[in-house]
Parts: C-alpha cells; structure tokens; sequence
C-alpha cells in the first residue's frame, strides 16, 4: 500500500512540476486526493514521514554554525516575534471562533492562545525545501531564516515539556558525555569512506540521536539536530549531508502526504483555514519590520520574511497535544492542518519569484533599512579584479586556483558561506562573502575591470538570476557558466550565457588532454 502511495505522489508531484509549480505541491495534493478517495494515514507511512524529518533535522545541524543562534537577529527576532504573534493572532482567533460558533463551538481564550502559538511557527520542512532548491541554504537570509527556525524548535519542546509535565530524566546528564565522545565519532566518520558506508553512517548517527534523546525524555527531533550540530566542523560534514539528500527528499514524500491523510476537512473547516491563511501576510509583516528594526539590510529582511511566511507542522503537534488534554476540539486540529498545508503552497509558489518582486519593489523595501549595518551586512569590495568566480565549490575553486596560477592576472571568488570565504583568505586567496543574486551586492561592486565572471553554481536558474542581475548593473563582459545535463547547456545559452561547460564532458575532455601531455612529454 505504501508503494501505490508514493507511486501516487510522484504522479501528482512530476504533474505540478509540468506546468512550472514545485512537486512538493504535488504532494500535499496527492495526501488531500488519496483521503478522498477513503484511504487512511498507516503505521508505515508515518514511519516513513519521521525518519524523513529526522534525516532533515540532522543534515540541518550539519550545515549549521552554532554562532548563527547566538547573534541577536535570531534570538531576538525569533522570541520578539512568537510573544507578538500571539498576542495579536489571539485576540484575531478569538474574534473569528466568536463570529463562526456556529460552525466550530464555543473557544476560550486559553483555547485561542493555543491556535495562536501553533500558527506562530513556521515549517522547518517547507523552509528548508524551498532554499535547498534555490541553493540558498547558505546565504545571508537563509542562514538567518535556518537560525529562526531552530530557535522556533526549542519554544516547542519547552512547550511540550511544560503542557505533559514530561521532565527530563536525571539520566539526561549524561548527554554530556558526547563531548569527549567527539574524537570517536570523528574517527569513525573518518572510517566510513566515500561510498555506501557514508550514508549508512549518517543514518545511524540521525536515528541514534534520535532515540538516545527519547530515552532521557527530551524530543528526539532535537537530538537528531544537536548531533548534527555536534559534526558540522567536521571536514567531511558536507559531504555526508550530500549523501544523505536524496534519502532525505525520498522519505520527505510521505510527510507530505500524512498532512492530507490526517484528516479531511469540510467545507466550514475549509473556510476557516482560508481565514487563518489570510493572517500569512501578517506574518511575513511582522518579520519584516522586526527584522529592519534589529538593523537587517532589507533585501535580507524581505526574503527571510518571505521563505518564513507559512505555518509549521509542530503546529499539528501543538494541537494534537491539546486536543489531547481537552483543551481543544478535534475540529480545529482538522483546520489547522489544512492551514498549515494551504501555506506550504503559498511559500513554494510565491518565493520562486521573491528576486524578481525584490528589483521591482527594491525602492520601497530600502526605504525601511536602518542608517547604521550589521557588520554582516556591510558590503564587500573588489580590488582591480579581472576574473571573477562565484561559487567555491569543488569547480569553483578549480577554477580559481587554475586562473591564480597564470600569475598577470587578478582573480577574485565569490561565495555565500563565510566559513569557507574565511577559510580561503587565510590561505592569502582574494575571496568575498556575496549572494549572487543579490542585485543590491553587484550595483554596490566595481565591475569596471572585470573581464570575466564564471558561475560555477549547481544551479541553472540560479545562473540565469545572476545574469539577468549583471545586465541590470550594466555589466558588459562576458560570462561563463556550468551544467551538469545537455539540455541545461542549451538553456542556459538561450539565457545570454556567452560559453557553457557542461560539467562531466569538460572533466573528461581535460582528463584526456591532461593524459596525453603526459604521453607525449620525453621521458627522462
């Protein structure tokens, strides 16, 4: 059963995906069509949709800094937002209980303060999906918005702690003992190679987290977090949270569809959901201003609010565990859900064109920033740069050193995590912090001497921003790019890439060339 489920949710998902809406919307449609159709939530399928949320978490903390949740735009903006929301959600969700009695009973205004903080968090899921495929889990607003939600999941559990009186056990002392723990860890990591041991390893590490928390009574959600967290500075962190992807997105599908296998709503519960959708705006509002306010540049307040304007499924968990204690009818657990799905669809579909709403409301969104920046947000500068290369990945940085080694030229790298800029520039690399499809950072950079800029991003659309943004500037050099697939080449040129590389024929046409050399040079 579970087979002709997943089979289902690929149909709708690549469906969606025809006609341009992302194929998580597929399957949140898939879970909604299958209900209708009488099937039910199994055991199986909920399996499935937990060990996908644990895998996530994990590969979370893996990418993680710690420092991100000790800046103050994430811990203040996380709890100044949740105690706003749910003053002013309250008072809202308990005017419309009041006007539809009819329909849903009697609420009270502990009731309402319960849906209010339900509906303050937002979807660690949804939000991580989004910025994965825009490749913007590293940026200046998708670490900030990763910070939010992480701060969000610790008001949870002290939540769930404080509504079950579900202490943790005495024995949850002994959590501290991973810290000298780490070497071993390490070791074994270290162990695990580069082929199917590695995935294999992130798994054990994920659900061991996981259960090792639940044995002391502390959300296992959290501890598959925290030992990710524990990696992160692991060298070969990214690449285990690379093997564990398509796992991750797999086991993704059936959280999806428990949200429209939860329950299915009828047309008043319909209605209501709607209503509570209209408060996302409000939300993202809110962000919004409490995010300029902490000195955030707005181009990074606007698309952190945006990615975190949905609602999230510990909202499901809040709500079940009320309905639970009696303090809520199994109605509203029914709308919420729906509200929580309805949002996902708001956040997939409308953050896909969250940069091209941002250059044509720039005006109006910078009206908002502060006169003083965050040292983050202060923007970089390039020095006489000729070549310029965006993205040091494994490409990137081949690419750099291959231009650096020429020596008459001055190239200059790009990237979005500082860790790896910081890294690069204690080597005595020339390398700036910069989101590529930041229109604000190229009318800020001097470009005049560039000849050159190379997108070695994973990307193609991200490729096509960027280049779109440089014509914007008034850049007039040339740009390269890389594809992994034929018929990326092709698009990409039709977008006004001057030279494509398609990533796999280059490196062999480069292998062999280099062999060759080697075949022909005397030898000694």
């Amino acid at each position: 059963m579970e087979y002709a489920f997943l089979l289902f949710a690929f149909v709708c998902g690549l469906t969606v995906k025809l006609v341009g809406i992302p194929p998580l919307v597929g399957y949140l449609l898939a879970g909604f069509l299958l209900n209708i159709a009488g099937y039910t939530l199994t055991d199986e399928l909920t399996t499935i949709a937990n060990l996908g949320i644990t895998i996530m978490l994990f590969t979370i903390g893996l990418k993680l800094n710690i420092r991100d949740l000790s800046k103050r735009e994430v811990w203040a903006g996380s709890l100044s937002h949740t105690l706003l929301w749910v003053i002013v959600i309250t008072g809202a969700v308990y005017g419309v209980a009041a006007l539809a009695s009819q329909f849903v009973g009697g609420l009270t205004l502990q009731s309402a303060m319960l849906i209010a903080f339900a509906l303050s968090f937002s979807s660690t899921v949804c939000v991580v999906k989004v910025l994965e495929e825009s490749g913007e889990s590293k940026t200046r607003h998708g670490r900030l918005a990763i910070g939010i939600l992480v701060m969000q999941d610790v008001f949870a559990v002290i939540f769930l702690v404080a509504a079950t009186g579900k202490l943790p056990s005495v024995w949850a002392l002994g959590l501290l003992a991973l810290i000298p723990a780490l070497p071993f860890i390490h070791r074994i990591i270290n162990q695990s190679g580069h082929g199917e041991l590695l995935p294999l390893t992130g798994f054990i590490l994920a659900l061991g987290g996981y259960n090792l928390f639940e044995l002391v009574n502390i959300k296992g959600d959290l501890g598959a977090l925290i030992f990710g967290i524990m990696l992160a500075q692991h060298e070969k962190s990214t690449e285990l949270a690379k093997s564990l992807m398509s796992f991750k997105d797999l086991f993704l599908i059936g959280f999806f569809l428990t949200i429209g296998l939860t329950a299915l709503p009828d047309m008043n519960m319909i209605i209501l959901s709607l209503v509570f959708c209209l408060f996302i705006p409000l939300k993202a509002g809110l962000f919004f201003g409490l995010f300029t306010a902490l000195r955030l540049r707005g181009r990074t307040a606007y698309l952190a609010s945006l990615v975190l304007s949905n609602f999230s499924e510990f909202g499901l968990i809040v709500g079940a565990l009320a309905v639970s204690l009696g303090l809520l009818a199994n109605t509203w657990l029914v709308i919420i859900a729906l509200a929580v799905s309805i949002s996902f669809v708001f956040t997939s579909v409308v953050y896909r064109n969250s940069h091209s709403l941002y250059n044509k409301y720039k005006d109006a969104i910078k009206r908002f920033e502060k006169q003083t920046r965050l040292k983050e947000d202060v923007y970089p500068t390039l020095h006489n740069a000729e070549f310029l290369v965006l993205g040091m990945g494994r490409v990137g940085k081949g690419a750099f050193n291959a231009l650096a080694k020429l020596g008459d030229v001055n190239v200059w790298g790009m990237d979005a995590d500082r860790l790896k800029v910081k890294q690069m520039n204690s080597e005595g690399h020339n390398v700036i912090v910069g989101d590529g499809e930041d229109v604000d950072l190229w009318d800020n950079l001097d470009l005049r001497n560039v000849k050159l800029i190379l997108l070695a991003l994973p990307s193609i659309q991200d490729a096509i921003n960027i280049k779109r943004q440089l014509t914007n500037a008034g850049y007039t050099g040339k740009v390269a790019a890389i594809a992994r697939y034929e018929d990326e080449v092709q698009e990409l040129l039709d977008h006004d890439i001057d030279k494509v590389f398609n990533f796999f024929t280059e490196a062999g046409l480069g292998f062999a060339e280099e062999s060759l050399a080697y075949v022909d040079a005397p030898r000694a």
